[in-house]
């Protein structure tokens, strides 16, 4: 496969895009993003970042030559000569974002702003005995194909999966239902076959961090959950986890162990789950939706996520996965009411429930991009 394009230089285009980034260069960057097709004035940047304006001239003239930032005209000044205002580029480099799911397999190919160009998903065969290296190939032959046909520049490769895993190792633990993958050296692997960098997370961690850099990496609060605040992202598909965003930040815990949220008991002598207790949220919501009683299983869902509001006393609950948006309104209705009974008893203030909004389906590999392209702007969890 063609692994990534290459600068004239001959040297690869995503490992230069990586190395602009020290910490000025990164403040920059990310006002140059949030300031979209408006721009920005060095004055402005040297104003937000607490740098000097001859600073702020180097790092906004390496950028200029390294493609990443260009002039956008000029804004009216309320004194003096009118401020030329720059503009990130957002095709000068490109993020990969994996979704690897038990069943299929989502790659999409974002810009430096976070926008899709073009995305591919197909089935896949993640079954007991199927072989890590025979999901690596399909991986590697999808984005390979993407880079491809699209000719697009590399910064790297996210990839999203089921948990549990280690996320600062890229190292797999014993996926629930698949044994075989503990232990995978998942990102070594990867990185060998791609030729670029590669990062790994579990993929409610990937949709929550897109989710917070849309809500709060652009300008702010959005959708009523502040500026700083704190939401659970709910991903119900093949599995059931959490993503947790905490003053604005992914909370993946000390061994990347939080948000493992489909395995809390709520029924002592429930049905046994895969991960080998019995009346786990997640075996209990599956099978709930394998009966068609999708009512029965948002109250279930429900019930967790009233646990999760009560442990961290969170702003919001986000929904998302495939189960959820076949029947987006069930859901919200279903987890809303049990958080509105708790509230009640409690006499507390209700927690808003809604669907992630934007998803449409390529959350999770969205965010996976995001794992990238927050190293270059300085924004590791959003």
């Amino acid at each position: 496969m063609n692994r990534v394009n290459r600068t004239r230089s001959g040297g690869p285009a995503g490992a230069n895009l990586l190395a602009v980034r020290s910490h000025n260069t990164a403040l920059v960057l990310d006002l140059l993003r949030t300031a979209g097709t408006e721009g920005i004035s060095r004055l402005e940047l040297a104003e937000r970042t607490g740098l000097t304006p001859q600073a702020v001239s180097k790092i906004t003239a390496r950028l200029r030559e390294e493609g990443l930032a260009v002039e956008a005209g000029r804004r009216a000044s309320t004194g003096g000569k009118p401020r030329t205002v720059l503009r990130l580029v957002p095709g000068a480099g490109h993020a990969v974002g994996v979704h690897l799911d038990r069943d299929e397999l989502r790659v999409v190919l974002c810009d430096l702003t976070g926008a899709v160009v073009t995305g591919r998903r197909v089935p896949l065969d993640l079954r007991p005995g199927g072989g890590a290296e025979a999901v690596v190939e399909a991986v590697a032959g999808q984005v390979g194909e993407l880079l491809s046909e699209s000719g697009a520049s590399v910064l790297g490769a996210g990839v999203a999966l089921p948990g549990p895993l280690d996320h600062v190792r890229g190292v797999l633990r014993r996926v629930t239902g698949f044994p075989e993958w503990d232990g995978f050296p998942l990102r070594e692997v990867l990185a060998g076959r791609l030729g670029v960098p590669v990062v790994v997370d579990k993929d409610t961690n990937a949709a929550a961090l897109g989710l917070a850099v849309r809500v709060w990496g652009r300008g702010g609060g959005a959708e009523g959950l502040g500026s700083g605040g704190s939401f659970a992202y709910l991903h119900l598909g093949t599995g059931l986890g959490a993503g947790l965003v905490i003053g604005g930040r992914v909370h993946r815990g000390a061994r990347t162990g939080a948000g493992e949220f489909g395995h809390q008991v709520i029924q002592l002598d429930g049905p046994l789950c895969g991960c080998g207790n019995r009346g786990c949220v997640e075996v209990l919501c599956l099978g709930a939706v394998g009966r068609g009683e999708l009512g029965a299983a948002a109250r279930v869902l429900g019930a967790g996520a009233a646990n999760l509001v009560g442990l961290l006393d969170i702003d919001a609950v986000l929904l998302g996965g495939r189960t959820v948006e076949g029947a987006p309104e069930v859901f919200v209705d279903g987890v809303g009411a049990v958080l509105g009974e708790r509230a009640r008893r409690e006499g507390a203030v209700g927690v808003p429930v809604r669907v992630a909004f934007g998803e449409g389906g390529w959350g999770v590999a969205e965010g996976a991009a995001q794992l990238l392209l927050g190293a270059l702007f300085g924004r590791v969890d959003g």
